[in-house]
């Protein structure tokens, strides 16, 4: 798995970066080579206004299957890092089991 992690109009301290990477390599380490690039960007949307501003989008390229894209939204960034890596381990499950339940055999 290769992880990519981006700011826009947020700064992304280490800490910030190791516990996305420990977050969606738990999330996506059980699916090993099935699993290529992994693209985080985080964002604030409403800049120091505060609020429920902060925003992150994760996309997980399956081969052969296609982006997984997910997006989530809250003011605290560890608790927006930790709900979308859930939500992108769970998305990543039922598109290889739908993958598998609908493929048909070829000739």
């Amino acid at each position: 798995m290769w992880l990519n992690i981006h700011g826009h109009g947020l700064v992304v301290d280490a800490a910030a970066r190791e516990r996305a990477g420990r977050r969606l390599g738990f999330a996506l380490g059980r699916f090993g080579d099935r699993v290529g690039q992994v693209a985080v960007h985080l964002s604030d949307v409403n800049g120091p206004r505060g609020g429920v501003d902060k925003r992150c989008r994760v996309v997980v390229e399956l081969p052969g299957h296609g982006p997984v894209v997910v997006e989530e939204a809250d003011a605290d960034l560890d608790a927006l890092i930790d709900r979308a890596a859930d939500r992108v381990g769970r998305a990543v499950v039922r598109r290889l089991v739908r993958a598998r339940l609908f493929s048909h055999p070829r000739p």
